[in-house]
Order: C-alpha cells, then structure tokens, then sequence
C-alpha cells in the first residue's frame, strides 16, 4: 500500500506597521483546516531601522507560533485517539 502525501501551505503577510514595529499574519492551511497566527516585532530605539530585520523576527515569531500551535493540536488529538 503506498504512503499517503498531503501538501499544507503557510502564507506569511509582512507589512510595517510603524517605522519601529512589523506584523506578520501566518496562515496554514491543511486542506482541512485553517490556522492564523498574528505576531509582532519591535526594533530597538537604539538600533539602525532595517526593515529586513523586522521581518525576519516578525516571521520567525510566527513560524514559531505555528509550530507551538500544531504541536499543542497534535498531543491533543493523539490524547482523544487513545481515549476512543
């Protein structure tokens, strides 16, 4: 019997809100299911404003999250699955 493929898509949305704070919203979506992680990054008042660095923290805060998120659903569904 061969293994089963799925394909999950991760969007991340990274926009300025200020010159000292960027967002980002992530959404994953599993074909069944949708999850919307919104995370913040604020540059140093005593740093250059880099614009890629806000990014790259804004987005790995919510990769982060993400992953937190399914692990959380993960040992929550195999909790119920030996409880059936």
């Amino acid at each position: 019997m061969p293994g089963r493929t799925t394909t999950w898509n991760v969007r991340l949305d990274i926009f300025e809100e200020d010159e000292d704070s960027t967002a980002v919203r992530a959404v994953l979506d599993t074909g069944d299911n949708e999850l919307v992680i919104r995370t913040t990054a604020r540059r140093n008042p005593h740093d250059r404003p880099v614009p890629e660095i806000g990014d790259e923290y804004a987005a790995g805060r919510a990769l982060l999250e993400l992953g937190q998120r399914l692990l959380d659903a993960g040992a929550t569904d195999a909790d119920d699955n030996a409880h059936r």
